[in-house]
């Protein structure tokens, strides 16, 4: 009672000492200023405009600089974007900070794009489902690291109004490890830039699995005041190192006594695979004629041009090379071509991209309700490429025989690739997309892809449908038409692959339900290949066509806070013995939410991937290639990982036994011949973020 007294007193204090204070003028103030205050203009104080949201924040900024203010910052203070919002219009999102498929941090593991590897991460992995690349022009054709490369077309950007930096901690201890970092901060409301920076350094589950891998990059994003020009630079860095074991002796580890992993032989005890990916990139648009605001002031505003040209540079600096030292004891090569006791294969490729278009827009005035709008990008594209490969051949000298470096092969060429985007929207629910690429002169002369889809939209409850199509002709990978290395070579005549796909997607957010047929007719089809029961790896060709159909569902239920997404894939093709997937996968996901305390946001859950047994490729080392090798089926079984994750104002954590259910029906499994997967792990994660 004497509490609410004392404010009671306090607030008629406030009310009475105002009027009394008003009497008093500032000697600091003029005479119109002070007369001003004491006969207050009702008029004027009518007319003060309000502040938009981006204002408001610029406000808030000011103050934190100024120490003056105590608003406690959050993600909605920070927007993001990317080459693909900026493509057709300048589109900004706010950070996602939620912790939705948090546990599944590792790009082995994603629930609709699960892989195949050598057991670790950090080591070669390749897609387990069938999911070709959508890519024309030059091709080296090692993508085996590709899950852990860092490029600069994914690049995301910010614009923040406070300083932001994030870092991310998961660890399973020394067997896996891997730490990402992300600052950012705007210099001025047009000038943002940060840095990003990601490690893996691992030892593996097994001998030979350590890795060492980090990727960084330097970006910024500025846009004018006008909001005309925008430019997107990075410098970007990647240099991964992973050891090459050649797979372990024991090919019964799972049903023959104990033995200790971290020590177990394996077939190559000194060699390593290393590719770095450097470079510079930068992408510039500006906007011509009337530009369109949706939302103008919003910090969400969609600024939408009747007019744009675009340029895009980069400089790309690529190194694969492979290093291997002592005699093939176990027999990994099926023979060698310079060296016996050592091989130093390397490559070295050089990118100049320059690219040019010119964007049109032609909408209606109104951007409430668009319709009967069309978009048409026209664009050319330069690549100069330039590469040398080299290897370490046994020279005989006055001294004796030596082992040196050497040119075995170089080449340069350019592209020259012509490009359209159209797009045509007949009302909000009805829209056309098409995009075409064409190598119109140079080494890759021929190659094309023609990509086309038709958007039907409906309310929320009946969904929208997607139909899709698109063809291409890819010349083959140098890797498979013109190799030379210590254990490799490569000269065949092969033309070039086609593939053709046609696709209906029906999607229904009201439903959480995500349906997607696809239909591939590939012929002409390039693989790596060998003998029944062979080792010696080499490029191979189908000339008949391949089909293949493949279905996929994804439906999530809910009942009150009870979760269960699911995600079905089916794959059938007339030759699953070359293409090597298995028939079905499915992930699941069973999980409970529960706000704790009114701070505490808490998930736990349990989820489990499967998919039939399939007959397992083999690794070719030095090359980077899953090849069709021995025919090897190895029994298929659940995994299953029970995990708890939470957020708790600026940090979100988990904690996750994954594959918990090791020993009750296997000791563990296969993916590729020769590599068993992980054990079970206890993994930890942290993700903290500041904006201060």
């Amino acid at each position: 009672m004497f509490k609410k007294i004392k404010y009671l007193l306090l607030l008629m204090v406030c009310f009475f000492v105002k009027p009394a204070f008003a009497q008093f003028t500032n000697p600091n103030q003029t005479q119109q200023q002070q007369q001003s205050s004491m006969f207050p203009d009702t008029t004027t104080r009518r007319q003060v405009k309000p502040m938009t949201e981006a204002e408001m924040m610029d406000s808030l900024r000011k103050k934190e600089e100024n120490k003056h203010d105590s608003v406690v910052f959050s993600a909605k203070f920070i927007r993001i974007t990317n080459e693909r919002l900026l493509s057709d219009s300048t589109q900004v999102l706010q950070l996602d900070t939620g912790i939705v498929n948090f546990e599944n941090y590792s790009p082995l593991y994603q629930p609709k794009h699960p892989t195949i590897g050598l057991g670790s991460l950090g080591l070669a992995s390749r897609p387990l489902l069938f999911e070709p690349q959508k890519k024309v022009g030059f091709d080296v054709g090692l993508h085996y690291l590709d899950a852990y490369m860092m490029y600069p077309q994914d690049m995301t950007y910010y614009r923040a109004r406070v300083p932001y930096s994030n870092l991310q901690l998961y660890t399973a201890g020394r067997k896996e490890q891997v730490f990402k970092a992300v600052v950012s901060e705007n210099i001025n409301p047009q000038l943002n830039i940060g840095a990003k920076f990601d490690i893996i350094g691992s030892t593996g589950y097994y001998n030979r699995q350590n890795v060492s891998e980090l990727n960084a990059a330097i970006f910024s994003w500025y846009e004018s005041k006008g909001k005309r020009y925008n430019l997107l630079t990075n410098i970007f860095f990647n240099n991964l190192k992973a050891p090459e074991s050649g797979g372990i002796l024991n090919d019964s580890v799972f049903t023959k006594g104990s033995f200790d992993k971290t020590t177990e032989a394996v077939r190559l005890p000194n060699a390593k695979a290393r590719i770095t990916n450097n470079g510079f990139y930068l992408k510039q648009f500006y906007y011509i004629g009337h530009i369109d605001s949706a939302a103008r002031g919003n910090e969400l505003a969609n600024i939408q041009p009747t007019q744009r040209v675009m340029h895009t540079f980069m400089y790309n600096k690529q190194t694969y090379g492979y290093f291997q030292s002592g005699a093939d004891t176990y027999k990994v090569f099926p023979d060698y071509y310079f060296n016996s006791v050592l091989s130093n294969d390397s490559l070295y490729v050089q990118d100049i991209h320059n690219e040019f278009s010119y964007s049109f827009y032609l909408r209606p005035k109104s951007v409430s309700f668009v319709k009967n709008e069309l978009k048409l990008d026209l664009g050319l594209i330069h690549d100069l490429y330039n590469y040398k490969q080299y290897v370490s051949d046994s020279v005989l000298t006055v001294f004796g025989k030596l082992s040196q470096e050497t040119q075995k092969q170089a080449a340069t060429f350019q592209n020259i690739t012509l490009r359209a985007k159209l797009g045509y929207k007949f009302s909000n629910r009805v829209l056309l997309d098409a995009d075409f690429h064409q190598v119109a002169q140079g080494r890759n002369f021929g190659d094309y892809l023609y990509d086309v889809k038709f958007t039907l939209a409906g309310n929320n409850k009946t969904g929208r449908i997607i139909l899709g199509a698109y063809a291409q002709n890819n010349a083959p990978p140098l890797v498979a038409s013109s190799w030379i290395s210590n254990h490799y070579i490569f000269h065949p005549d092969l033309k070039n692959q086609k593939t053709e796909n046609v696709s209906f997607n029906y999607i229904n957010d009201a439903l959480q339900l995500d349906l997607k047929a696809e239909y591939f007719m590939i012929n002409d089809y390039i693989y790596f290949g060998a003998q029944p029961g062979g080792i010696d790896a080499t490029p191979q060709q189908i000339t008949a066509p391949i089909n293949l159909l493949k279905l996929s569902v994804e439906k999530k239920l809910t009942w009150r806070r009870i979760h269960f997404d699911n995600y079905l894939v089916y794959q059938k093709t007339d030759y699953q013995s070359t293409l090597r997937t298995p028939e079905v996968y499915l992930y699941s996901n069973l999980y409970y939410g529960k706000r704790l305390f009114d701070a505490i946001d808490m998930v736990g859950g349990l989820s489990v991937r499967y998919n039939t047994p399939y007959v397992a490729p083999s690794y070719a080392i030095g090359i980077g290639q899953f090849y069709n090798g021995a025919n090897v089926t190895y029994n298929s079984y659940p995994y299953a990982s029970v995990y708890l994750k939470a957020t708790l104002q600026r940090t979100n954590l988990f904690i996750q036994y994954d594959y918990a259910n090791q020993g009750l029906q296997s000791n563990g499994f296969y993916t590729v011949v020769r590599y068993p997967m992980q054990d079970r792990a206890l993994k930890l994660g942290v993700s903290w973020t500041f904006y201060n």
